[in-house]
């Protein structure tokens, strides 16, 4: 038995391509799992008396040490300790306050989820719990904020889970969380600017009017372009109302969540219809000069709850290649 032994010993360190193959199989075999969506485990309370919630919360803990202590481990590895686990949140639990139970940044759990913002948690509903922090980006991004994950990652790790309404194929950062401008964007503050090129002529607050010459508080920021150059949506919404002002000249609103709205003023030419849904990067209009302009230029305001706030925190560039 001696003997044999230490063959199998030599045998394996002579051979690291077997030592490759057993690793590369106990990998697929823990992706195979999470892609059968009814054998995930399932917790029934946060609470410690419940086996699946402790198992998870064991798991969460040494995954984290895992993650601190991943110098020169590849993500590849790492992402061989993922469970997802399944949850029922109850009407009293928000995103946040999950995250903070379950020791899993929100970040995980939204991307994971595919939520675009906080208010996509629905309570009753089967909630899947990543057991390693780390952001799930889709391969064929959908959401604005999918799109705006996936413009700035790349060599994630692939991966497949299931769910109720079928398997998904992410693209896995273990260890990542959102940059500052994904969390503005994903807490629901997030907007792009509606113009690919442009220059900034008059931002937000109190200015001389350039045709009355009088001293006005303007309610948004004018973004100077070419005549006919394109407008885009700045966020997903819908067109909410189209038409002509003497001051605005021809405008769109589109509603948008939280009680959001944006406006586009001057337009030459409106490219969409009443009611429709758009996405951000929709194409809406035309940059022009009707109603009081001095010149082709895009008013554009953001409004919550009817009142005017400054865009100039809240927009970001479209990402390359949108």
């Amino acid at each position: 038995m001696l003997f044999q032994d230490d063959r199998k010993g030599q045998l394996l360190t002579s051979c690291p391509f077997l030592l490759f193959f057993c690793f590369f199989l106990l990998i697929t075999s823990s992706l195979e799992s999470l892609d059968d969506f009814t054998s995930l485990p399932r917790i029934q309370r946060l609470e410690g008396r419940d086996t699946d919630f402790a198992r998870f919360i064991a798991d969460v803990e040494s995954n984290r040490r895992r993650i601190f202590n991943s110098r020169g481990v590849s993500p590849e590895n790492l992402t061989g300790f993922l469970t997802v686990y399944i949850y029922v949140p109850n009407p009293q639990e928000d995103l946040l306050q999950l995250a903070a139970r379950t020791n899993i940044p929100f970040s995980s759990i939204a991307t994971l989820n595919r939520f675009q913002n906080p208010a996509d948690l629905n309570h009753g509903e089967l909630l899947l719990l990543p057991s390693l922090p780390g952001l799930f980006i889709p391969q064929n991004p959908v959401t604005d904020l999918e799109r705006l994950l996936y413009s700035s990652r790349t060599d994630g790790v692939p991966i497949i889970i299931g769910t109720e309404r079928g398997s998904t194929e992410f693209l896995f950062f273990p260890g990542v969380d959102f940059s500052s401008t994904e969390r503005i964007f994903f807490l629901n503050r997030g907007f792009f600017f509606p113009l690919r090129n442009f220059r900034i002529t008059s931002g937000f607050g109190l200015r001389q009017n350039p045709v009355s010459g009088n001293h006005v508080f303007h309610q948004g920021m004018d973004l100077a372009a070419p005549e006919g150059t394109e407008v885009f949506a700045a966020r997903d919404g819908i067109v909410s109302e189209t038409g002509y002002d003497p001051i605005l000249g021809r405008y769109i609103i589109i509603s948008h969540r939280d009680n959001w709205v944006s406006l586009y003023g001057h337009l030459s030419r409106v490219e969409t219809t009443l009611h429709t849904q758009v996405n951000s990067g929709t194409l809406i209009g035309r940059v022009g000069s009707t109603g009081q302009s001095t010149g082709p230029h895009l008013h554009f305001e953001l409004r919550q709850n009817g009142r005017a706030q400054n865009p100039e925190g809240l927009l970001r560039l479209f990402p390359q290649g949108n």
